[in-house]
């Protein structure tokens, strides 16, 4: 049946910028993030793209609905692809969250599969949703090519689950704003990964390359250090 799915990382926003945490925090593409979709929707107008989904938050459904342009799709919006629900920690740096919740946020960093973040989400109920959103994708889009526009998080738990990995190590995935991974269907229960946080498409333009690392790498050095 061999479906084909391509996972996009939304533009960069403001929050990115800053290392704050977005979770369900509906914050829109900044300027730079708007360059970086074009220049994204420019590199896959030629790919054949039989559908288009994205999660329902503003950073990715403006990006889905700029690289949907070229193919004339209509963006089809899925909750059960928004990231992870970062409850009160939303709107905070690192700092902010390991000064107000450092017990809790240890025990998340090394165990987020079984931790729940205050007024927020496990990392298994994220992959969960996640699993079951892609699965029915694959099952419905045989031997098709799909288009997923989702979230760092969302797209590290999918990889994840497909590699087989233990996903309480999953930050050791990074992604950046706009980059392309590929994962490849001959049926469910065998997919693999065929590209991972390509960014080709803004290799040319210095300024629109990942400046800034991303909130879970900066997490990753403090809480590694």
């Amino acid at each position: 049946m061999n479906c084909c799915i391509f996972f996009v990382r939304h533009g960069e926003t403001t929050w990115n910028v800053s290392l704050k945490l977005q979770g369900h925090s509906d914050v829109a593409l900044s300027d730079r993030g708007r360059e970086q979709a074009e220049l994204l929707s420019l590199r896959l107008a030629s790919e054949k793209f039989d559908s288009l989904y994205c999660s329902d938050l503003a950073r990715a459904s403006e990006t889905a609905e700029i690289v949907a342009r070229p193919h004339g799709l209509e963006v089809k919006r899925k909750p059960a692809f928004r990231e992870i629900n970062f409850g009160a920690w939303e709107g905070l740096t690192f700092e902010e969250v390991n000064k107000d919740y450092d017990s809790v946020l240890k025990q998340w960093w090394s165990r987020p599969m079984s931790t729940r973040i205050p007024g927020g989400e496990m990392l298994a109920e994220v992959v969960e949703r996640v699993r079951s959103a892609t699965q029915k994708i694959v099952e419905t889009h045989k031997d098709q090519t799909v288009l997923v526009v989702a979230h760092g998080g969302v797209i590290r738990s999918i990889i994840g689950h497909v590699l087989r990995m233990d996903l309480n190590e999953y930050w050791r995935l990074y992604l950046d704003n706009t980059s392309v991974s590929i994962l490849e269907f001959p049926r469910w229960e065998r997919g693999t990964l065929r590209l991972f946080n390509d960014c080709s498409h803004l290799n040319n333009l210095d300024n629109l390359r990942p400046k800034h690392k991303s909130t879970f790498s900066n997490m990753a050095d403090k809480m590694m250090s």
